[in-house]
């Protein structure tokens, strides 16, 4: 099993999501009409206003002390009485299928017990069957699940109750 470790993200550190950023959008563009720019780059707008809310919290991921990914926890909810939204999960392709989102997630969910939402685009399938599966560990049947779309395109929400844990 790999050791598998999440933590905070620094001022100086946020660099570094933002260069994983292009990544994700890259995995996303399989499912989503997003376009390179004439630099090679993704046309994505610095964050610092996301960065700066005080409710935004990013995470670097490390797998046997390489990185491996970020995750970031905000509170830009979609579903009435949610408190805490997963933003961003990237976890680079050569980490994946160990385990490593879903002990992210875990691990976030522990940190910060409240009201969550996690949702994801439809036409994403890895994330569609990724969440699926990891839901009802995550927050076994406690959870209901919400269609609406985002920005036009349809997703699918689960809101949940993650309860700190018993003394």
């Amino acid at each position: 099993m790999p050791s598998i470790e999440l933590h905070a993200a620094h001022r100086d550190e946020l660099e570094t999501i933002e260069n994983l950023m292009q990544f994700y959008l890259y995995d996303l563009s399989e499912w989503l009409p997003l376009k390179l720019g004439d630099h090679g780059f993704f046309n994505f707008q610095s964050s610092w206003d996301y960065w700066r809310k005080p409710a935004t919290q990013p995470f670097l991921i490390t797998v046997d002390a390489e990185l491996a990914g970020f995750v970031t926890m905000d509170d830009n909810t979609h579903i009435d009485g949610a408190e805490y939204n997963i933003g961003y999960l990237f976890v680079g392709r050569r980490f994946r299928g160990q385990g490593v989102a879903k002990f992210v997630v875990s691990t976030l969910l522990s940190r910060f017990p409240g009201q969550w939402q996690i949702f994801h685009i439809d036409a994403n399938q890895p994330a569609r069957l990724f969440w699926a599966s990891v839901m009802p560990e995550l927050a076994g049947t406690d959870f209901t699940l919400h269609q609406q779309p985002v920005d036009g395109y349809p997703c699918t929400f689960y809101r949940f109750q993650r309860l700190p844990p018993s003394a």
